[in-house]
C-alpha cells in the first residue's frame, strides 16, 4: 500500500504539469485581455498600458511566459488579479472555504440519503416505492440546478420561510457566534438541497443498479441456500461489494468539490469559488482562472488517490503491491 501511495504521488507531478499546461493554453486562447480593456479607457494612457504589461511579463513570448508563471506556483505565488486589484491566493482562500462548506454539506446529505434508499429500491425491486423513486431519480437527473434553484428560491419568496440567495443577512456582523451559525445554516438551505438532490438521484440509480447485480451472483445464492438472515446477506455480504463503484464516484466528487457549484452559486448569489472563476471568465482576469484551475487539478488527483485508499480498505481483494 506505501508503495502504491508513493507511485501515485510521483505519477502526480507529470499530471500536474500536464495541468498546468493544459490551464495557460486555454487561457491563451480567449481573445483579447483585461489589459485591453484598460486601452479603452480615455483616462489611462497607452504608456500606462505598455508598462504594465511589461511588469506582468505578458509582452514577452508564450513559452517564457508559462515558464515564468509556474516558476511563481511553485514558491505559493499565483500571480495578480486585474479586475479585483489583489493577489490571487488571497482572493481564492477568501472563497474557497465558502465553497466547500456548500459542497461538503450537500455531499454528505446526499451520501445518508442516496445508500439506504438505494438499498431499499434494490431490494423491493419493481414494488410502488422503486417505481416512485426511480421516477424521482429520473427528475432529479434531468433538472438542471440552476432552474432547480430558481424554483426554490421562488419557494421561498413565497412563503419567506427560507432567506432568499447570499450566504448572510445584513446584520450577519451583529449576531453572536450562535447566531452566525443559525444564519448560515438557513442561507445554504437552498443550494445544498439543490446539489443535493441531483446527487442522490444519479447515487441512488447506481447502488441500485450495482446491488441488483451482486444479488444475482452465486455465492449471494449460496448464502441464501445456507439459511443466513436476509438481512446479513444484504447487508454484510451484497452491500459490501455494490459500494466499491461509488467509491470510485466519491474520489470524483471529490475532485468537484471546488467547481462542481458554479452555475448554482451565481443563481443563488453564494459567495464561492464557482463564482469568482465565471466572474474571472467574463472580466478575462487570467491568473485567477489558471490559478482556479490548477487547484482544481490538484483536488481531483488527490480525490482519485483517496477513493483508490478506500477501495482498498472495502475491498481485501485488491492487492496493488
Amino acid at each position: 500500500m506505501l508503495r502504491h501511495v508513493l507511485r501515485r504521488l510521483i505519477q502526480m507531478i507529470p499530471l500536474m504539469l500536464g495541468i498546468t499546461v493544459l490551464s495557460f493554453l486555454i487561457i491563451q486562447l480567449s481573445p483579447g485581455d483585461f489589459l485591453a480593456e484598460i486601452r479603452l479607457n480615455p483616462v489611462v494612457s497607452q504608456d500606462t498600458v505598455d508598462q504594465m504589461r511589461a511588469n506582468f511579463g505578458l509582452d514577452r513570448p508564450l513559452h517564457i511566459q508559462y515558464v515564468r508563471w509556474l516558476g511563481n506556483i511553485v514558491r505559493g505565488d499565483f500571480g495578480y488579479s486585474f479586475a479585483f486589484q489583489v493577489p490571487v491566493l488571497w482572493l481564492i482562500n477568501s472563497r474557497l472555504l465558502n465553497t466547500l462548506l456548500l459542497n461538503v454539506v450537500a455531499l454528505v446529505i446526499a451520501w445518508l440519503i442516496a445508500v439506504p434508499v438505494g438499498i431499499h429500491a434494490a431490494t423491493h425491486q419493481y414494488s410502488p416505492t422503486d417505481n416512485l423513486l426511480s421516477l424521482g431519480a429520473y427528475v432529479g437527473i434531468s433538472t438542471p440546478t440552476f432552474f432547480s434553484g430558481l424554483l426554490l428560491l421562488f419557494a421561498a419568496f413565497k412563503t419567506g420561510w427560507l432567506p432568499i440567495g447570499g450566504m448572510t443577512s445584513l446584520d450577519y456582523p451583529l449576531l453572536p457566534w450562535y447566531g452566525k451559525v443559525l444564519d448560515v445554516s438557513q442561507h445554504i438551505i437552498i443550494p445544498a438541497s439543490v446539489l443535493a438532490f441531483l446527487a442522490v438521484a444519479g447515487l441512488m440509480r447506481q447502488m441500485r443498479g450495482n446491488l441488483l447485480e451482486v444479488l444475482r451472483q452465486d455465492y449471494v445464492k449460496t448464502a441464501r441456500a445456507k439459511g443466513l438472515a436476509g438481512r446479513v446477506v444484504i447487508y454484510k455480504h451484497a452491500v459490501r461489494n455494490a459500494i466499491n463503484p461509488l467509491i470510485t464516484i466519491f474520489g470524483l466528487e471529490l475532485g468537484g468539490l471546488l467547481g462542481g457549484s458554479a452555475i448554482l452559486e451565481n443563481v443563488v448569489g453564494w459567495p464561492g469559488l464557482g463564482q469568482l472563476i465565471l466572474d474571472s471568465v467574463v472580466r478575462k482576469d487570467l491568473y485567477v482562472v489558471m490559478g482556479s484551475l490548477v487547484i482544481g487539478g490538484v483536488t481531483l488527483v488527490v480525490g482519485n488517490l483517496i477513493a483508490d485508499l478506500l477501495l482498498a480498505v472495502s475491498d481485501p481483494r485488491i492487492r496493488y503491491d
